[in-house]
């Protein structure tokens, strides 16, 4: 899964974390403070300010020390790919990161100036008001522009792990075509998995770069709120109330939906038999009669109904929380809100900064069905990687799938 695009893949990606985190104390402890601008920029500016070119030059920098080390210490065939492709994505994610900081900047000014209009305390003109709107379409432009050359440079760089997979599962078939459903998991697996890592991947290295983006704004903003129902006053209180609604949601979601990786690695299976029943009886007469493909369409139904129900169980937990959640940070604000110590536009850089950190810490939350999907797919190439090393198979290759549908 992994050898066939990463050069020596357990070292690589233990290497990659160090060096992040080397570039990164070296970045907040020394590099960052080398150009700082005075005043914080709103709109486009933000892009183009002299600390933001900084942090791109010094990004290329340390991808390229990172990248020449490795192509020149273990060559890979597909090098160029998974080292340098997976930094721009790492790159763009970064980028989509700072698209919504600035969208949060702009938040301040412009309900502020919403706020003055609607209360006739200050003077507002309409230039003022769609240089507002003008400004946010700005930035709005840049992001749909990364967005789409993002998209498809991803489409790109899953492809060609689906390739390098597919090279390596063809160059080993003899010994791979015993194992159950081996047509399916090299024709179809290998690109959901590589689909379905680089999807989860994106999205934890965004939360987590979203955390450390606005970390420090709900900390800033945090000042400006000085108690929580039932709790009272504390330090940082925001943050402390995001961290812990999430941990929370996320404990109990995953404890819900424990069993649903094992359902989904048997819906697999049972997938897989039928399929390969049909596509027998393609050739041969005797194959695929009647009875026998009722008895393997029974198996995948048997086995769907267990899904939905399990699924049930889980959405039940998901969609209260999640609908709990929308209203959360204004129980929160509640107190600040009634004692009219906060402006319309602070309100809602705080309700979008909590959002940004809240959502950021609710990863496993919002990705628990898609983590379900992945751990499936790696159970069944996980026995390819077996067979190949002379490895006993994964022992889940060896249970049967319960009758009953609980």
């Amino acid at each position: 899964m992994f050898v066939s695009f990463f050069p020596r893949p357990r070292l690589f990606f233990l290497s990659a974390v160090a060096w992040t985190v080397f570039a990164m104390v070296i970045w907040y402890g020394y590099a960052n403070e080398l150009f700082q601008a005075p005043e914080k920029p709103v709109g486009l500016a933000t892009f183009w300010a002299p600390p933001a070119l900084w942090f791109d030059a010094y990004f290329v920098l340390c991808v390229a020390i990172f990248a020449t080390a490795w192509m020149r210490l273990a060559p890979h065939p597909w090098a160029n790919w998974s080292i340098l492709g997976s930094s721009l994505i790492l790159f763009t994610t970064y980028f989509q990161v700072q698209v919504s900081v600035a969208i949060n900047s702009w938040y301040g000014p412009f309900y502020d100036l919403v706020q003055a209009a609607l209360s006739k305390s200050a003077p507002v003109t309409v230039e003022r008001f769609y240089s507002q709107l003008s400004t946010f379409a700005g930035i709005a432009f840049v992001a749909v522009v990364v967005g789409v050359l993002t998209r498809f440079f991803v489409s790109h760089y899953i492809f060609r792990w689906r390739t390098a997979m597919n090279d390596y599962y063809v160059a080993n078939w003899p010994r791979l075509r015993a194992i159950e459903g081996a047509s399916q998991r090299v024709q179809e697996d290998t690109m959901r998995f590589a689909s379905t890592v680089e999807g989860l991947g994106v999205n934890l290295i965004s939360a987590v770069l979203t955390l450390l983006a606005f970390l420090p704004v709900l900390v800033k903003l945090s000042s400006n709120v000085t108690e929580l129902p039932l709790i009272g006053s504390i330090p940082y209180p925001l943050v402390f109330a995001a961290v812990i609604w999430s941990v929370l949601g996320t404990g109990v979601l995953a404890l819900i939906g424990i069993r649903l990786p094992g359902i989904e690695f048997f819906n697999q299976r049972v997938e897989a038999a039928y399929r390969k029943e049909l596509v027998l009886g393609e050739d041969d007469p005797a194959r695929a009669d009647p009875p026998t493909l009722s008895v393997l369409f029974a198996n995948i139904r048997r086995n769907y109904f267990r899904l939905y129900l399990n699924f049930m169980y889980f959405n039940v937990g998901r969609i209260v929380y999640l609908q709990t959640d929308v209203i959360f940070p204004y129980v929160l604000l509640a107190p600040t809100i009634i004692a009219g110590k906060i402006t319309l536009g602070a309100m809602n850089q705080i309700l979008n900064a909590f959002t940004q950190v809240r959502t950021s810490f609710q990863y496993l939350v919002n990705a628990w069905s898609t983590i379900v999907e992945l751990i499936s797919i790696y159970q069944r190439l996980r026995s390819f990687e077996a067979k190949l090393h002379g490895e006993p198979l994964p022992s889940i290759e060896a249970e049967t799938e319960p009758v009953s549908l609980t």
